[in-house]
C-alpha cells in the first residue's frame, strides 16, 4: 500500500529487465470489512482495513509514475471473481517464427545496393515488393536512413516488404532520431539526418506528408529486438546481452539501439564503446550492426554485419540458419566516416577475444553436451584438480585443441602366468557384434599430440599465435614436451617437410594438422620418473633378493629347515632381473633430433574436417605414407586387419602378439575398424590395449607374476576405467569438432579441460 514498498518490486523488475504490472483490487470498503470478519486465520482491526483502503485510493493516482507499465483495476466482487491472469509474450518474443531468414545489415539509404543484394539472395520483385520464391524472409537490422542517397526509397521498399509479410525489421538509432524529428521534437540535425530530410522534402508535395506519416508510424511501431527460432536467434541493431534477450525495459531498448558505451567520447567525437561480444556466453546467435566493420566475423556466436556500405564498403546479409554471408560492394563512397573505416588487424575478432580465458567457464560443477556421448558431467573437485595443471603447466591454450582419452585394458586372462591376452579383447568386441577390427603395434614411448601448421604465418592465421612457431608437441596432460624451443621446432619442421613431400596439405586442403602419436624413446620424457622410481626399485629388488638368498643358504647349511624358500628367492631374483631389463629396453640417451622417433597413428583433424568419420585403415595407410617421407624421424605403426568371423586372421593376430611381446615389445592395441563404433548398448570402447607380461612387470612390480599376486590382480574392476575412456573420447572429438567449426576457444577449451578433469577420478592408474 505504500510507494516505498512498491519501489522494491519496481527495482526488482528493472534489475531483470521485466515489465512491472499492477493488479489492483479496488473493492468497496464495506466489502473489505465484511471479508475481514469472516477470516479464521487472524483478526485484523477494522481501523487497519480502513487505513489500507485509503492508502490504496491515494496510490491509484501515481502508479504509472512509479514505473508500472500496466495497471488492471478490479472494482467489484464480480470483476475479481471473473478475472483471469493470462501471460502474453512480449512484442519482441517471436520464438515461434523459425525462418529461414536473410538478415541484412545497416542500409543507410543505399537503395541501389539493397536491391542488388535482394536479387543476389534470390528475391524477386512483384506487385507487393520483393519476395523470395522459397518463402524466405528478410530481416532488416535498422539504420535504414541517413547518409546515403535514397532513404525514402529504402523506407518504401522495407515498409512494403513488412506489410506483405516477406520481411521483419528492428529500428536503429538513426531511424528513431528521424521519428522524433517527424514528430516535431527538437533534435540535432547531424550524422546524415540533413540528407534524409532533404530527400523527403524533394518528394512531390502531394506525396510528402502521407509518406512521412506512414514512415513515422512504421518506424515508431518497431520493437527493440526480435527473439526468434525457439530462442536460437536474436537480432537487434546494436546487439543484445544474454540477460536482456526477450525482455522489455528502457535499458534493453537503449542497449539495442546503442550497444554498451563507457560514457566517454573518443578522439573522433564518437561514443567510446565496450566490446560486449567478447564476453558473450549466451546460447542464442546474436546478429547485429550499428558499428561498421570491414569484415563480418564471428565472435562468441555473435556477428556484426554492418560492413559500411554507405562508407564505400559492402552491404552484407547473413543467411540463417545456413550462416552463409552474402555481400554486394557499394557503388561508391557516399560519406566519409568520422572514424577510419577499413583498417584490419593481424588477428581476427574471435582470436582477440580468445587471448584471455575466464576461469568461470571451467570451474564448478558443469555438464557438457557431446555429439558422441550426450551429457558428460564434471564434478567441482575434478575441475579444481585440472585447474592446477592447466594454470601452471599447460601450453598456450590456443594450441591446446585436443587431449587424447585414456585406454582400457581387456578383462584379465585365465591363462597361466598372464594378466592380459588378446583373447579377452577380441571377445569384448565379438560380444558387441563388432567383427571388423584392426590391431596395431603398441610402441613403448610417451603419448604425444602434434599440432602443426604449414608455416608460422598459417599458425598465426588459424590459431592466433604470433610467436613465430609453426606448431607444438605436447603431452596427454597438455604440457609442452620440450623445454628447448629449437628442438621442438626442428621436429615440427621435419614433420611439415614430410607433409609437403606427399602433398598432404593439398590432399586435405588444409594449412594445419592434428596428429596423435607416440614419441620415443620413453626416456625422452620419462627420464625423471626412471631415475626416481624404476632404476632404484630394480636395483633394490636385485640387491635384496641376493642378500636374502645368502642368508637362506647359510641357514640351510646349519641344518635349518627353509622349505621352498630358496626356490622362491631364486624366482624373485629372476623377477628382479627381468624387471630391470624390462624398463631398460625402452631407454636410451637423447642428445638431439636424431635420437628421437615419432610414430603417428591417428590424423585427428585438419581444416574443415575431424577425421573420426574415417576408418582406422585410412589413418594407418595415410600416416605410413607420411612416415615414408621422413624415415629418419617418423615410424609407420605396424598393423593388421582382423575379421572375427575368420579364424585365420584371429589366430594370426594372437601369434603376432606372442612375437611382439616375446621380443620385448609392449604389446598391441585392438580397435574397431570404424573410428567410432556402436553396439547394442551404445558406443563401445574406441580401443583396448593388450600389454605383454614383461611390460606389465614395469607397471605392477618385479614379483607380480607370482601366483598369489597374480590371483589378486585378476580381481581388478574395469567398469569405471571403461566409462572414463568413452567420456574422454567423446570430449576429445567434441573439442576438435568445435575448433573446426571455428567456435570460440572457451568452447573448445572446456572440453579439453574436462578430459584433464576426468583424469583426476580415483581409478587405479596401472589399468
Amino acid at each position: 500500500m505504500r510507494p516505498e514498498d512498491r519501489k522494491q518490486l519496481i527495482d526488482l523488475a528493472r534489475r531483470y529487465h521485466a515489465l512491472p504490472t499492477a493488479i489492483v483490487f479496488d473493492l468497496p470498503e464495506e466489502v473489505c470489512l465484511e471479508r475481514n470478519k469472516g477470516r479464521s486465520d487472524r483478526k485484523i482491526p477494522d481501523r487497519v482495513v480502513r487505513d489500507h483502503v485509503q492508502r490504496l485510493r491515494r496510490s491509484l493516482r501515481g502508479l504509472d509514475r512509479e514505473g508500472f507499465r500496466g495497471v488492471h483495476l478490479l472494482r467489484s466482487q464480480q470483476a475479481a471473481s471473473e478475472a483471469e491472469v493470462v501471460r502474453e509474450p512480449l512484442w519482441c518474443d517471436r520464438r515461434g517464427e523459425h525462418g529461414p531468414f536473410d538478415i541484412i545489415g545497416d542500409v543507410h539509404g543505399c537503395s541501389e545496393e539493397l536491391e542488388r543484394l535482394l536479387v543476389k539472395l534470390g528475391y524477386e520483385l512483384g506487385d507487393d515488393g520483393y519476395a523470395h520464391p522459397q518463402g524466405r524472409r528478410a530481416i532488416f537490422l535498422g539504420d535504414l536512413v541517413d547518409r546515403g542517397p535514397d532513404s525514402p526509397g529504402v523506407l518504401r521498399l522495407v515498409m512494403d516488404m513488412v506489410a506483405a509479410g516477406t520481411a521483419l525489421a528492428v529500428p536503429g538509432n538513426h531511424d528513431l532520431k528521424l521519428v522524433r524529428k517527424l514528430s516535431g521534437k527538437d533534435v540535432k540535425v547531424a550524422h546524415g539526418l540533413a540528407e534524409t530530410l532533404q530527400q523527403l522534402d524533394a518528394l512531390p508535395v502531394e506525396e510528402r506528408a502521407p509518406f512521412c506519416d506512414r514512415a513515422r508510424a512504421f518506424l515508431d511501431r518497431l520493437v527493440s529486438h526480435l527473439w526468434l527460432d525457439d530462442g536460437r536467434l536474436m537480432v537487434a541493431h546494436a546487439g543484445m546481452k544474454e540477460e536482456m534477450q526477450g525482455r522489455g525495459s528502457g535499458a534493453v531498448r537503449a542497449f539495442a539501439m546503442y550497444g554498451e558505451t563507457t560514457g566517454e567520447i573518443d578522439a573522433f567525437g564518437l561514443p567510446a564503446r565496450l566490446n560486449w561480444a567478447a564476453d558473450y556466453r549466451g546460447k542464442a546467435m546474436v546478429v547485429y550492426g550499428h558499428t561498421p566493420t570491414p569484415v563480418a566475423e564471428w565472435i562468441n556466436n555473435t556477428i556484426c554485419i554492418d560492413t559500411g556500405c554507405v562508407f564505400g564498403g559492402k552491404l552484407t546479409a547473413l543467411r540463417y540458419p545456413e550462416r552463409d554471408l552474402v555481400e554486394v560492394s557499394a557503388a561508391r563512397i557516399y560519406m566519409e566516416p568520422a572514424r577510419p573505416f577499413g583498417a584490419t588487424t593481424s588477428s581476427t575478432g574471435q582470436q582477440a577475444a580468445d587471448t584471455m580465458l575466464d576461469i568461470e567457464d571451467v570451474l564448478g560443477k558443469r555438464t557438457l553436451t557431446t555429439r558422441l556421448a550426450g551429457a558428460v558431467r564434471i564434478e567441482p573437485e575434478n575441475a579444481a584438480a585440472a585447474l592446477e595443471v592447466m594454470s601452471r603447466f599447460a601450453i598456450d591454450p590456443r594450441w591446446l585443441i585436443y587431449l587424447p582419452p585414456t585406454m582400457s585394458p581387456p578383462e584379465t586372462s585365465v591363462r597361466p602366468g598372464l594378466l592380459e591376452h588378446p583373447d579377452e579383447a577380441l571377445g569384448y568386441f565379438a560380444r558387441a557384434d563388432v567383427t571388423q577390427l584392426v590391431v596395431e603395434e603398441k610402441h613403448m614411448g610417451s603419448r604425444a599430440i602434434v599440432v602443426i601448421a604449414r608455416d608460422a604465418e598459417a599458425a598465426r592465421r588459424r590459431f592466433g599465435v604470433a610467436d613465430g612457431k609453426a606448431g607444438v608437441i605436447y603431452t596427454r596432460t597438455g604440457r609442452s614436451f620440450f623445454t628447448d624451443d629449437a628442438l621442438e621446432q626442428g621436429l615440427i619442421g621435419r614433420i611439415g617437410d614430410a607433409a609437403s613431400v606427399i602433398d598432404l596439405w593439398g590432399q586435405l586442403d588444409t594449412d594445419w594438422l592434428c596428429l596423435d602419436a607416440e614419441l620415443m624413446p620413453w626416456s625422452a620424457k620419462a627420464g625423471a620418473l626412471i631415475d626416481a622410481q624404476y632404476r632404484p626399485v630394480g636395483a633394490a629388488a636385485i640387491a635384496g633378493t641376493k642378500s636374502s638368498a645368502a642368508v637362506a643358504a647359510e641357514a640351510a647349511g646349519r641344518g635349518v629347515e627353509v622349505g621352498d624358500l630358496l626356490t622362491r628367492l631364486t624366482q624373485r631374483s629372476q623377477n628382479a632381473a627381468a624387471y630391470d631389463a624390462s624398463w631398460r629396453r625402452y631407454v636410451r640417451p637423447v642428445a638431439g633430433i636424431g635420437d628421437l622417433r615419432l610414430a603417428p597413428f591417428h590424423l585427428m583433424a585438419s581444416e574443415g574436417a575431424v577425421h573420426a568419420d574415417k576408418p582406422h585403415d585410412w589413418h594407418m595407410t595415410l600416416l605410413a605414407e607420411l612416415a615414408a617421407a621422413a624415415p629418419e624421424l617418423l615410424i609407420a605403426t605396424a598393423w593388421r586387419a582382423v575379421d572375427i568371423t575368420d579364424p585365420d586372421t584371429v589366430a594370426s593376430a594372437k601369434h603376432w602378439w606372442d612375437a611382439l611381446t616375446a621380443a620385448g615389445g609392449e604389446g598391441m592395441v585392438i580397435k574397431p575398424l570404424a573410428f567410432v563404433a556402436r553396439g547394442r548398448r551404445g558406443m563401445i570402447q574406441p580401443a583396448i590395449k593388450c600389454r605383454g607380461p614383461e611390460y606389465l612387470r614395469i607397471i605392477y612390480g618385479p614379483d607380480y607374476t607370482m601366483p598369489e599376486h597374480l590371483d589378486r590382480l585378476r580381481e581388478r574392476g574395469l567398469g569405471a576405467k571403461r566409462g572414463l575412456a568413452i567420456k574422454e573420447f567423446a570430449l576429445g572429438i567434441e573439442a576438435l569438432e568445435r575448433f573446426v567449426r571455428r567456435e570460440p576457444l572457451r568452447r573448445v577449451h572446456e572440453c579439453v579441460f574436462a578430459v584433464l578433469a576426468l583424469e583426476s577420478e580415483p581409478i587405479d592408474p596401472r589399468l
